[in-house]
């Protein structure tokens, strides 16, 4: 494994509440090499005044443990051997369950970066002591849901349905969570009317982790969803809110490949069921009782959540999922993501409206090819994106090529109709959108007052 420190150490985390923000600051350390202070601003409610204190003492492990899943977009420029924790104890459980998140969320950079190494081997986690005792803390006020917002269709689905109740108040106030603000997601809680009660949180890196990559240290993908659940748990303290809803479906439980050592990379693992657990096990054992978080849309497959959104057509000019053209708010119309959207919304939008969105018809762009390939399962390994399963991919290629003559199909539907998959799912095709269809009553957590809200805004 590459190793180019033999020491990282988590130092120190301040944080102070000034003028209606939680303030926090963090120090990170890699011994002769580089010093990080990454921060944070988080707004509050100014009837939380009562509870929100510093000298809270469930406010003191909220802000560790954000922290501990700070840290890894750091360590990963050196992946340093031992990882010193300075400021806190963890249990033996607690380190288990940190490196388990840390091996699988790193997965896609160990993969990229051609890193062999386990889940016992590639980092050993030294406390400042052992935590014998377990402070769980609960709450009577909180009440109402706190809904991150990425920009994309999903989120706003997963808005949507919950609106749909709001005049029944089932399930009381709806807090809109954006972190970095950006034109979709500002645009997404404007259409949806609540910009004015949208918690607005900042997230600002340490440039000097820029510097190292620019100098040949290591980089790659970091497990955000993580970070987004960990600071969606202050937010939600900070604003009384008692359930914090994501928006992930079952596709993000597919691998993106099998590594050579037969383990599961999967570029969503935050993303996935399998981590929605084991989070709200360290909620639950070690945080509060009083939290519910669950993703609203793990009931559903991709290709519903596009039939779904096809019907929003108010937002359809606003949101982006392009990771490429994220800072431009646009869509790149070169990458796998933004093929991937295309794909899966064009079994239910016409030629017209996806062009009205994307700018240009992509079933016509020829380079997109390989991109096309990865997404259907030809190559061994899926795009590293967020993208719906190889499956749905090629449900929803064989539903949108039935709309044209054998003449009329464009570039990319023209080179799959050539494929032996083509031939596969469209002797399968009705089959597939029984499946597709319906709605996935296993695993997920979704809480019955939710799941009745989402049946309703599905149908």
């Amino acid at each position: 494994m590459k190793r180019l420190a033999d020491e990282f150490i988590y130092k120190s985390y301040e944080y102070k509440l000034d003028n209606g923000y939680l303030h926090i600051k963090y120090r990170f350390e890699i011994p002769g090499v580089e010093i990080f202070e990454p921060s944070w601003k988080i707004p509050y409610s100014a009837n939380r005044s009562h509870e929100v204190t510093v000298s809270n003492d469930y406010m003191d492990e909220l802000v560790f443990n954000l922290g501990l899943v700070e840290l890894v977009s750091y360590w990963k420029s050196v992946c340093a051997q031992t990882v010193k924790i300075e400021c806190s104890s963890l249990s033996a459980e607690q380190i288990l369950w940190w490196k388990k998140l840390y091996f699988y969320g790193l997965g896609e950079f160990f993969y990229q970066n051609n890193i062999v190494t386990t889940v016992d081997d590639f980092m050993h986690i030294v406390p400042r002591g052992e935590k014998t005792t377990i402070a769980k803390f609960a709450f009577s006020k909180l009440e109402g849901s706190l809904v991150p917002i990425g920009g994309g269709k999903d989120s706003i689905v997963s808005l949507n349905s919950l609106l749909d109740a709001t005049a029944d108040d089932k399930i009381g106030t709806i807090t809109p969570y954006i972190i970095n603000s950006r034109g979709a997601t500002l645009d997404t809680v404007r259409i949806a009317g609540l910009e004015q009660s949208t918690v607005f949180a900042s997230r600002y890196l340490d440039e000097r982790l820029l510097e190292l990559n620019k100098r040949g240290f290591l980089n790659g993908h970091t497990p955000f969803s993580a970070v987004v659940a960990f600071s969606a748990l202050i937010a939600a303290f900070l604003n009384g809110r008692k359930y914090i809803v994501l928006s992930n479906e079952s596709s993000a439980n597919e691998p993106t490949v099998v590594d050579r050592n037969g383990i599961s990379v999967n570029h969503q693992y935050s993303k996935s069921f399998e981590f929605e657990s084991e989070f709200r096990y360290y909620v639950k054992r070690y945080l509060t009782t009083t939290n519910e978080y669950f993703s609203l849309l793990r009931p559903l497959s991709e290709y519903q959540i596009a039939k779904t959104f096809s019907k929003l057509k108010n937002y359809h000019a606003v949101f982006r999922s392009c990771n490429v053209g994220s800072k431009r708010n646009v869509w790149c119309t070169s990458c796998p993501k933004c093929l991937f959207v295309y794909i899966i919304l064009a079994p239910f939008l016409d030629v017209d409206e996806l062009v009205k969105i994307f700018g240009e018809n992509l079933f016509e762009k020829s380079e997109l090819k390989d991109d096309l390939n990865r997404l259907v399962g030809v190559t061994e390994t899926k795009p590293f994106e967020c993208v719906g399963s190889i499956d749905e991919v090629n449900t929803a290629l064989v539903q949108v090529s039935s709309q044209y003559s054998k003449d009329s199909l464009p570039y990319l539907l023209r080179q799959y109709s050539m494929l032996q998959k083509y031939q596969k799912y469209k002797q399968e095709l009705d089959e597939k959108l029984n499946y597709y269809n319906k709605f996935y009553d296993e695993g997920n957590a979704v809480p019955p007052n939710f799941k009745e809200l989402l049946l309703k805004g599905i149908n």
